[in-house]
């Protein structure tokens, strides 16, 4: 084919139109290089990855890691949300439990981790 009989098949409405071939450059995860700055830490124990959120509508703040662990079957679970809320993250709890279940953790062992838990 000519460059004429190219141009001709990428005009607007034509069916045998060709696709658009992009020329300019893509970057794949091994192309890109994250270099440390230098720091006043003496260790990775003294970061901190706490943030404050001030949601826009209830003025209401949070402050966690904003992690949040997903409402699979094996994943949502209260056991889990115990174990993540002492490192201040959350997790989304499954569908599956009922009433009777969440009113018993809720007042028992989960009392002190509702702020850590989302419901799905």
């Amino acid at each position: 084919l000519s460059l004429a009989d190219l141009c001709s098949l990428a005009t607007p409405g034509n069916s045998e139109a060709m696709p658009v071939v992009e020329t300019e450059v893509k970057l794949d995860f091994k192309d890109v290089l994250f270099r440390p700055k230098r720091s006043s830490l003496s260790s990775r124990s003294q970061v901190s990855v706490e943030r404050t959120f001030t949601f826009r509508n209830s003025k209401q703040t949070w402050t966690g890691v904003p992690l949040i662990a997903a409402n699979m079957d094996t994943i949502g679970t209260f056991e889990v949300a115990q174990v993540l809320a002492q490192r201040k993250c959350i997790t989304a709890i499954h569908k599956h439990y009922t009433v009777e279940q969440w009113k018993a953790w809720a007042s028992g062992k989960g009392k002190d981790m509702l702020p850590y838990v989302a419901v799905s």
